[in-house]
């Protein structure tokens, strides 16, 4: 399961490479507009498998422990 969500996550970033070199180019409003969406698609799949994949989160010592990162 762990080297299927790893292979995911290396076309998903592989993925975004191509669109952000795409964007790079010269392209028609309708093009440039497909590639941002689908880039946007990507990197949200990959924020997501990624968390999925790796759900351990770590805090810098000193930190605030809430999620606002306001202290109490």
């Amino acid at each position: 399961m762990l080297d299927e969500n790893l292979a995911r996550i290396r076309a998903h970033r592989n993925n975004i490479h191509r669109y952000r070199r795409l964007l790079q180019t010269r392209l028609s409003q309708l093009e440039r507009h497909f590639i941002e969406r689908r880039l946007a698609e990507e990197q949200s799949a990959l924020d997501g498998l990624t968390a999925a994949t790796f759900p351990v989160s770590f805090r810098a010592p000193g930190a605030p422990a809430n999620a606002t990162g306001v202290a109490q």
